[in-house]
């Protein structure tokens, strides 16, 4: 399965409050992106991982902020159905090959991408997209390493999104737009099945 062409957008969320996930994810799919990376960033997590997994089967639910070898483990036994890095180690790559899901390594720079290229991984996560050199960086790598293609991710939002879908070696972005804070606190979730219809309406 290739993450990059399932939506134009990743949704990364952040979930603080578990009750959240569940009517969370419903309106992202709602809205017409089915794939939502849940970051290993709160204790609430990998619970609501597996809520999302057994409550809505229409989304390709996945983890984040993948750092460790446990992190693998315990995020496919929640039921991820892929993993996305923010950086890259020998470690976690042999660990992320080795669960049988799909995985998108983190890289910001040349080098990490041909260590990646010359494992034979050509799907990678841009991370931290803008601040990392954005879309002059991702445009000049297309260049000498064509075969190669991103989800950059990392303070990009809808009106910049269209112009990293336009590269070439741009399969989708990842956006923390999606989930506000204040829409997530106040349940108005009609308000994030809106933004991701805008978001879907990308490509």
């Amino acid at each position: 399965m290739s993450l990059l062409g399932i939506a134009p957008v990743i949704p990364v969320v952040v979930i603080d409050d578990l009750e959240t996930a569940v009517p969370l994810a419903r309106a992202l799919v709602a809205g017409g992106l089915p794939v939502i990376e849940v970051t290993l960033r709160t204790v609430h997590a990998l619970k609501a991982i597996q809520r999302i997994a057994a409550e809505v089967p229409e989304a390709v639910i996945g983890a984040g902020t993948v750092r460790t070898h446990g992190d693998v483990l315990a995020s496919v036994e929640a039921g991820a159905k892929f993993l996305v890095s923010p950086g890259s180690t020998p470690t976690l790559l042999d660990a992320m090959e080795a669960s049988g899901v799909p995985f998108l390594p983190g890289v910001a720079t040349a080098s990490e991408v041909m260590a990646l290229a010359e494992r034979g991984l050509t799907e990678m996560k841009f991370f931290p997209a803008e601040a990392a050199g954005g879309l002059p960086y991702l445009k000049s790598l297309g260049g000498p390493l064509p075969d190669v293609r991103f989800c950059p991710t990392g303070g990009i939002k809808l009106s910049t999104a269209p112009d990293y879908l336009a590269l070439p070696n741009v399969g989708c972005v990842g956006g923390t737009w999606l989930t506000p804070a204040d829409a997530l606190a106040a349940g108005d979730y009609s308000r994030i099945e809106k933004l991701a219809a805008e978001a879907a309406a990308l490509r």
